[in-house]
């Protein structure tokens, strides 16, 4: 990655704290989770493949997101090394693959299993960050690995009783919250030196390319759906893609990637609601045994986070960075 800011001085850290701590920093977070709990029914509500869901919702934000971010591109991509670019590259193709799987697992298995085997993120963040930067797991990382993992097995089986497409669907929500992972720690790393739509805009837009890629390969038209479809669309595309994504990309900046994988953990809560009242869809009994073992987990593996990656962001990039949609 690339090499580490310097640790702030007094006065950096009293600014960077406070700006995190601000009444924005905490609405940009809820704003963020309210609007991912909205993405599983919206995408079932859309009724198209997968793919092209994924590629419509990511082409779309791109688009509403270019004259916003374009000002600025230039400016803030000369300040990029080489590795920070690769860096870039992966962070838009893994977003890409998170989509695919993550939508395709909505078609096979509950929206309530999808939604708490995904954001499992807190689990691949965690341990990503042991070997990255050379941290010891503790003893409570320890018990809340083997507790999310008993957890996403409880959830599991309680889908193999139903179907093995679900069980598939559970598996492919697994590599979403892995591909996620990566996306979330790329961004910890670029956000150092991106502005929000900077970091989002060739992200989306890369993962918008990938997606329609992948449904041309696969014969999938872009065209032909209905015009309710098509509004369904739009609806992820700025509800959880510019409001939910875009928010906690730009709280990257400003709390350590553990917490925002803490705080994207209600969008199970809110999409089983959800799909409870929209979809008529009742979560079997092993999804909510699952997903209280899968949140005592991800609670256990986080206690000794320090949060102290808001220190090696400079304060002076912290106050200049607004939220989405004020950043220009």
């Amino acid at each position: 990655m690339s090499k580490p800011a310097p640790s702030p001085g007094p006065r950096e850290m009293t600014s960077t704290v406070g700006v995190s701590s601000s009444p924005c920093r905490w609405a940009a977070l809820v704003l963020g989770m309210v609007a991912f709990s909205t993405a599983s029914i919206l995408t079932r509500l859309a009724a198209a493949p997968p793919l092209v869901i994924g590629a419509w919702r990511m082409i779309l934000a791109t688009a509403l997101l270019t004259p916003f971010a374009w000002p600025r591109l230039r400016r803030e991509w000369q300040a990029l090394e080489g590795r920070e670019i690769v860096y870039l590259l992966l962070s838009g193709a893994a977003l890409a693959v998170h989509f695919a799987t993550w939508i395709s697992s909505l078609a096979l298995t509950t929206v309530s299993s999808s939604v708490i085997l995904v954001t499992t993120n807190p689990i691949f963040v965690g341990l990503a960050t042991r070997y990255l930067l050379g941290e010891q797991v503790s003893r409570f990382q320890t018990l809340g690995i083997v507790a999310a993992m008993a957890g996403s097995i409880i959830v599991s089986y309680g889908d193999l009783q139903i179907s093995g497409r679900a069980l598939l669907g559970d598996a492919l929500a697994l590599v979403g919250a892995l591909a996620a992972s990566t996306y979330i720690l790329l961004g910890r790393a670029l956000r150092r030196k991106l502005s929000t739509l900077a970091y989002v805009w060739p992200c989306y837009g890369l993962a918008a390319m990938l997606l329609l890629a992948l449904c041309l390969a696969t014969g999938q038209p872009l065209g032909g759906y209905s015009a309710k479809s098509y509004l369904f669309f739009a609806l992820l595309a700025i509800g959880p893609q510019i409001l939910g994504h875009s928010s906690f990309n730009w709280a990257l900046a400003h709390f350590s990637p553990i917490f925002i994988t803490l705080a994207i953990l209600g969008e199970p809560v809110g999409a089983s609601i959800l799909a409870w009242i929209v979809l008529g869809e009742v979560p079997p009994l092993t999804a909510p045994i699952g997903g209280l073992l899968i949140l005592a987990g991800i609670y256990l593996a986080s206690r000794d986070e320090s949060g102290a990656f808001m220190g090696s962001t400079s304060a002076s990039h912290a106050q200049e960075d607004l939220p989405p949609g004020a950043d220009s």
